[in-house]
């Protein structure tokens, strides 16, 4: 037995998310599963905790809105 569960967006991520979708006929829950499956799980060691992938998700977004610079701009700082 499937369980659905609400939950509450603001009207212009609401907006946003429809943009998203690939047809009309698909939902949220599968869009947002997409949207998931973009933070990588594992690397050549392992598993990633959901802890360590909300970390990810929040440096890529900080190197994005130019929060946070990578490591190619340190190393070009440096000199390396």
């Amino acid at each position: 037995m499937v369980q659905y569960t609400s939950i509450q967006l603001m009207p212009k991520t609401r907006e946003s998310l429809i943009h998203l979708k690939s047809s009309k006929h698909e939902t949220y829950d599968e869009l947002i599963n997409k949207l998931m499956r973009l933070i990588p799980t594992k690397d050549d060691e392992g598993e990633y905790t959901d802890e360590f992938r909300a970390q990810l998700l929040n440096a890529r977004i900080g190197l994005n809105e130019g929060k946070l610079v990578g490591m190619a701009e340190v190393e070009r700082s440096l000199g390396l």
